[in-house]
């Protein structure tokens, strides 16, 4: 018995339509597709360029969705790749960071200068100006005591902190994570890689035990570092513009009709940050209003004492304490929390760190809003005014144990805020008769 040939279907030569719309990865041109809705969204900036300079700066608020996306992709890679190798430093200038008002841990940073100078002559060792004159850190006995640490001991500004951050090869953090925090303040772009000593209370992000130093910085040293990318935020407070006419909507302005019109609003401030940006009623009696958008959407309007929007590494901070979610700092989210929401509805939510989310003071609210960075900068945010905020192009570099585990951050969730920690259920002692 002969077979009848199957006729041809005209069936294109791929498994599945979704090959077909993906052929332009392999280098084959995709013919007759219209961009969608959301394809279209990805090429428009996020928020407003009354100075028209967004082919020029640095800041990810003026960036297109698809340029914010591919950024943030491309720093989550980075890191993934470098969790995974040691990084070989040739250390020359290395910061150390404490509190300069704090007696003990003076002592420790003396105690490290020393002992740092004594390894390696051949280091500069920068600590904090206030030191120079300091009676308890004592930096004339330091000379005295060894005349070949002249010009090896230098002391840092703020304002070289800002402006020559590549002068520094290593960050040494010596406190808690409120100093890692204030790292993070000083560097307002590029991080040198920070190794942070636990001389603090709770230690999220103080991974080395100060008491090892001396072990813990030989073979950082010799042997090389590990380094974790923390996502950091970039916040813009964008102030609104007198202008003439009618009545003003913030509404309208951030996405409706006046969405295009750049000269509505201008930046007053940008701040890049750790862990959280937080927008509240301040000194006012009463709650706050918040209109909160998210890209080219209005999520809605907020009446509470105010909103906690957090990264993955605050989540154990001021979001915490808001009720939000506890949070793995590689995770790629933003973690958006109620602070006392008067309703009951409004739960905490989490949304994808590629997200521009603006925060701001309807025109018609009865009182301003305050907002802070990372607890500090606090400003009034008038009727008018907003925030914005956006995954930042600047990550922060943390130094990881080179024995660290897998159960590192729930080992710390555990110690510190003795997470899950109750007694254990007595097993059932079975009768006999």
């Amino acid at each position: 018995m002969s077979l009848t040939t199957r006729p041809e279907n005209g069936r294109r030569m791929t498994d599945c339509i979704v090959h077909t719309l993906l052929e332009k990865h392999e280098g084959r041109p995709v013919e007759d597709h219209v961009a969608s809705y959301e394809g279209l969204a990805q090429e428009r900036r996020m928020d407003k360029d009354p100075h028209a300079l967004a082919d020029q700066t640095q800041h990810s608020r003026l960036l297109t969705k698809k340029q914010i996306s591919d950024m943030a992709y491309g720093i989550r890679d980075l890191s993934k790749k470098l969790s995974q190798i040691r990084l070989k430093l040739n250390v020359k200038n290395i910061f150390i960071l404490g509190k300069a008002h704090d007696e003990a841990l003076i002592g420790y940073s003396r105690e490290t200068v020393d002992w740092l100078l004594t390894k390696n002559p051949g280091f500069n060792v920068y600590v904090e100006h206030t030191m120079e004159n300091n009676k308890i850190f004592d930096a004339a006995g330091l000379l005295e005591k060894n005349p070949s640490y002249k010009g090896h001991l230098k002391f840092w500004t703020n304002e070289m902190c800002a402006r020559e951050p590549q002068t520094f090869d290593i960050i040494l953090a010596l406190g808690g994570d409120g100093t890692v925090l204030y790292a993070s303040w000083l560097f307002q772009r590029i991080v040198p890689p920070v190794l942070a000593f636990s001389l603090g209370s709770l230690g999220f992000l103080t991974k080395f035990d100060f008491e090892e130093y001396p072990v813990t910085l030989t073979r950082a040293f010799e042997e090389g570092i590990t380094v974790n990318l923390r996502l950091r935020f970039e916040a813009t407070i964008m102030r609104s513009q007198e202008r003439d006419g009618d009545k003003r909507d913030l509404v309208e302005e951030l996405i409706g009709e006046e969405a295009e019109d750049h000269h509505t609003h201008k930046p007053d401030g940008t701040h890049n940050i750790l862990n959280e940006v937080v927008v509240d009623r301040g000194p006012n009696p009463t709650m706050s209003s918040i209109e909160l958008f998210g890209d080219d959407e209005h999520f809605t309007t907020i009446q509470a004492d105010g909103i906690c929007i957090s990264t993955p590494t605050g989540s154990t901070a001021y979001n915490l304490a808001a009720g939000g979610s506890l949070c793995h700092p590689d995770n790629p989210v933003v973690l958006l929390t109620a602070i006392c929401a008067h309703t009951l509805s409004f739960r905490p939510i989490i949304l994808p760190d590629t997200i521009v989310l603006r925060a701001g003071v309807p025109y018609d609210a009865r009182t301003s809003s305050w907002a802070s960075f990372d607890g500090r900068e606090r400003v009034e945010l008038k009727p008018g005014d907003y925030v914005t905020i956006s995954a930042s192009r600047f990550p922060y570099p943390c130094v990881l144990p080179l024995d660290r585990r897998g159960t590192d951050w729930i080992d710390s969730i555990s110690r510190s805020l003795q997470w899950n920690s109750r007694q254990k259920q007595k097993a059932f002692k079975e009768w006999s008769s």
